[in-house]
């Protein structure tokens, strides 16, 4: 049975289930500013598990292209502020903190977190691998070359696919060695990577389900819709739901997405595709 371990409870991933984006940051790319206090985070954390979220995903810093680098103590304090106030209303929600410095993971662990989404798979940032294993929690390791300030400059691949395998091959013998079980794989759509390579990645999807591991997408309203669609990223609702329905069929297991309602409907849609003979 394919599973994570979140809390000491036994999350089932034999069907696919869904994370909700809590963006807690003036400057995200699409819903930037939006969650910044108590009433906007308590109204969308609502929201989204009343619509059937399984994970709350909480960022404290922007990571799209050529942003500057959010100070560490600011944040902390935008990480914190927005897991006492999901752990005060909905105690019983999990939080996992989406942050590539080990020094906020460790802080929103103590705080209630129960999970840590890393864009860098510990590239950034040296002292989180041994965070992960000491803490006993699930971990996404995300596929990045460089660092937001530089990957749009890092997308020269002699083959993405090969690449990108040996890549998360390295990273898993690593986190083994370490005593890490639960590690999720994220492709990382848009992170170092051109359009193009984001579509064929996509369609190739299921190459990497031979590395045996739980595989999160996140395609949600990035700009491989609506730069594809020539629309903006409010309007590419529709297209974030008709691709995450491929990814799905090509072996996703966790959606991480801003819109949950609809993100579920497809899982709930895909389940039942895959009961019909």
């Amino acid at each position: 049975m394919k599973s994570i371990c979140l809390e000491g409870k036994i999350i089932d991933l034999s069907k696919p289930i869904v994370m909700g984006i809590l963006n807690c940051t003036p400057n995200s790319f699409y819903d930037g500013g939006k969650f910044t206090d108590e009433k906007s985070i308590i109204n969308q954390v609502e929201k989204m598990l009343e619509e059937e979220a399984s994970i709350i995903d909480v960022g404290g810093a922007s990571s799209k292209p050529n942003i500057e680098e959010t100070p560490l103590e600011l944040e902390i304090s935008r990480i914190s502020f927005a897991i006492k106030v999901i752990k005060k209303y909905f105690p019983a929600s999990y939080i996992s903190i989406d942050t590539y410095r080990s020094e906020v993971a460790q802080i929103a662990l103590s705080q209630g977190a129960c999970m840590i989404n890393d864009i860098s798979a510990g590239e950034l940032d040296s002292k989180m691998l041994p965070l992960v294993a000491q803490s006993k929690v699930p971990y996404i390791g995300m596929h990045m070359k460089g660092n937001p300030q530089n990957m749009q400059k890092n997308t020269h691949y002699e083959d993405i696919l090969i690449e990108m395998y040996h890549y998360f091959s390295h990273k898993i013998s690593y986190a083994h060695d370490l005593g890490i079980n639960d590690y999720i794989l994220d492709v990382g759509f848009g992170f170092a990577k051109k359009s193009e390579q984001n579509f064929h990645i996509l369609k190739n999807l299921a190459y990497f389900k031979n590395l045996n591991k739980i595989l999160l997408v996140g395609i949600s309203r990035k700009s491989m819709i609506y730069n594809t669609l020539g629309i903006s990223a409010n309007e590419s609702l529709n297209g974030t739901t008709a691709l995450n329905m491929v990814a799905l069929q090509n072996g996703a297991d966790i959606l991480r997405v801003h819109d949950v309602k609809e993100a579920v409907e497809t899982v709930k849609l895909f389940n039942e595709l895959n009961k019909s003979k």
